[in-house]
């Protein structure tokens, strides 16, 4: 099963080293495969340098292809999280 997904970040800093630590985690956690598009960039959504290089401040609209027969317990997972504002309480 293959998911799409498109998700704005709506934490106060956008994609930063917490954030990214945070989604890593969230996408460690499954088998499915998980990239990240911002501008035609694409990167593993578990790996958090490569989340980190996105350039995605507040607003950004993050494109999530989730492939895998656990896709959409972690897209759902995944949006959860964002729309915590990753867990963070400044953000």
């Amino acid at each position: 099963m293959t998911i799409v997904k498109e998700i704005p970040l709506i934490n106060k800093y956008g994609m930063h080293v917490r954030p990214a630590g945070a989604l890593a985690k969230v996408c460690q956690k499954y088998m499915s495969e998980v990239t990240v598009e911002n501008n035609g960039n694409q990167v593993s959504g578990k790996s958090v340098l490569g989340l980190m290089t996105l350039e995605a401040p507040v607003g950004t609209v993050l494109k999530f292809t989730v492939s895998g027969d656990d896709a959409e317990l972690a897209i759902n997972e995944i949006a959860e999280l964002i729309a915590n504002r990753f867990g963070i309480a400044d953000e």
